[in-house]
């Protein structure tokens, strides 16, 4: 049975995930009205596409599904593969959330809002859903 943490963990990506779909559909949350989406959310001139969006949304989703899957009393073989998934899906985390603190790989958004949320609040989000993740394999 899943635990608080996996439950909040889950919830935080689905919640994630909601949020791509909704700039898949025209949400423009983080920018202004009239700004634009691109510029506070991937640092770039354009957004991606709906599809792209889209499936990022899913990945998410999914993410959130391996760590309900971690949590279930699963019988071999699903249980090493929702282990290697969910050590996947942490090491995701927290590389994408190291990743903010490495300047050449966000120098192509330098001057961008993204450049300061990424620092703020997208790179220190997924270094605490890293940890939790962490911390929840070692209460498991």
């Amino acid at each position: 049975m899943a635990g608080p943490l996996a439950l909040g963990l889950a919830g935080l990506l689905t919640a994630l995930a909601g949020l791509h779909l909704g700039w898949a559909f025209g949400l423009s949350w983080p920018a202004p009205k009239g700004g634009s989406l691109a510029a506070y959310a991937s640092g770039g001139r354009r957004s991606p596409g709906r599809g792209l969006t889209v499936a990022v949304a899913a990945a998410i989703l999914a993410g959130a599904a391996v760590i309900l899957a971690f949590s279930a009393p699963l019988a071999s073989p699903w249980r090493l593969l929702a282990t290697l998934a969910y050590a996947g899906l942490t090491a995701v985390f927290l590389l994408r959330g190291a990743a903010g603190y490495v300047p050449p790989i966000w120098r192509y958004a330098e001057g961008a809002p993204f450049h300061r949320l990424n620092r703020l609040y997208y790179s220190p989000l997924c270094l605490l859903i890293g940890a939790g993740l962490v911390l929840n394999a070692t209460l498991h």
